[in-house]
């Protein structure tokens, strides 16, 4: 898509098809999303079935810009035009009272409805062209690991595709972070790149945690984001004697540390970055990279516990969840969140 000519005719084939009621994969600056027409109920019924997920669980609708709130969104408290004014485009979904023209399948059966407007060329071209809103979450299948590259999306759900939008890697690599703003105080429901500091700077008000009373959002599960391959979270000083333990019951590891540590030979390493943004943006790819070479046990040096790292760490106890991988080491003594 590197002439005008092509992304033109790309994004009008795309918009086609979000229009005849089809499914189109798009880049946007977190994961790939997995699109539909979002006042198609019919249209969205097929993420689910494409992904396997279960219809509780609400989409996030990708809109143009921060205008476009009000057509799918009521009640609209002053925080979330300060947020948009900020962020927009940005990684962060805001939760917000839905609209009546939102579907109920989108929204999993609540009154709210999560909106947010992607930072990727690509996706505000496909937003402009088609006009509307796009229900998407990641593309791929519930609970796995998101895609962060067009190839992720053809290799897990390509004959589930009318169109996938090519637009390389994704910068940030982790999902978007959300945030209710529905109720009375706004509330953390999913950490992600835009820090909480920052959210609090802007609205000059703490942030909470989500309580029982919370609504339903992407992400939320204790497992999640998880490869086929069982993830084991491990302090940097125990990293090679947990690999030396496993290689020593005849199993086959695969390590991803950012440290020092030295390893076996028998333990293929894969290097991370040394910072919270370069982690986040390697950290899908790597894990399908591994997850592909058929290893018993992928062991992840546990990253700092400082508030930079607190949706990296997010994810990473989501995907060690997902096998109880977790609790192997928990049963030493040790406590990796």
């Amino acid at each position: 898509m590197s002439s005008p000519r092509k992304l033109l005719a790309a994004m009008q084939g795309a918009a086609e098809a979000l229009r005849g009621g089809g499914l189109v994969a798009f880049p946007t600056e977190t994961v790939y999303g997995l699109g539909a027409d979002a006042e198609n109920p019919a249209a969205v019924a097929r993420i689910f079935a494409a992904k396997g997920r279960p219809a509780d669980h609400p989409l996030i609708v990708h809109i143009a810009n921060p205008d476009q709130i009000t057509h799918w969104a009521k009640d609209i408290p002053p925080a979330a035009w300060r947020l948009a004014r900020r962020y927009w485009p940005g990684p962060l979904t805001l939760i917000l009272r839905r609209a009546c023209c939102v579907p109920d399948i989108v929204t999993g059966g609540q009154d709210t409805v999560g909106l947010r407007v992607p930072d990727h060329p690509l996706a505000l071209a496909l937003l402009e062209s088609f006009g509307s809103g796009i229900a998407a979450p990641s593309a791929n299948r519930f609970g796995r690991v998101s895609p962060t590259t067009a190839a992720h999306v053809r290799e897990e759900l390509g004959d589930a595709m009318d169109f996938i939008l090519d637009g390389g890697p994704c910068r940030v690599g982790i999902e978007s972070t959300i945030l209710d703003l529905s109720g009375h105080q706004p509330r953390l429901l999913r950490p992600g790149a835009i820090p909480i500091a920052g959210i609090e700077a802007v609205l000059e008000q703490p942030i909470a945690q989500p309580g029982n009373d919370a609504p339903r959002a992407p992400g939320m599960l204790r497992s999640h984001y998880a490869p086929k391959t069982p993830v084991c979270l491990v302090p940097p000083a125990n990293l090679e004697a947990e690999a030396r333990r496993r290689l020593a019951q005849g199993q086959r590891v695969a390590v991803l540390a950012m440290s020092a540590t030295l390893l076996p030979e028998a333990c293929p390493r894969l290097d991370m970055p040394t910072r919270p943004a370069g982690w986040a943006r390697e950290l899908y790819a790597r894990l399908r990279a591994v997850d592909a070479q058929c290893f018993d046990c992928i062991l992840i040096e546990e990253p700092p516990i400082e508030a930079d790292w607190q949706a990296v760490r997010d994810r990473l106890e989501r995907a060690a969840s997902a096998h109880g991988a977790s609790g192997e080491f928990l049963s030493m003594g040790h406590q990796p969140f």
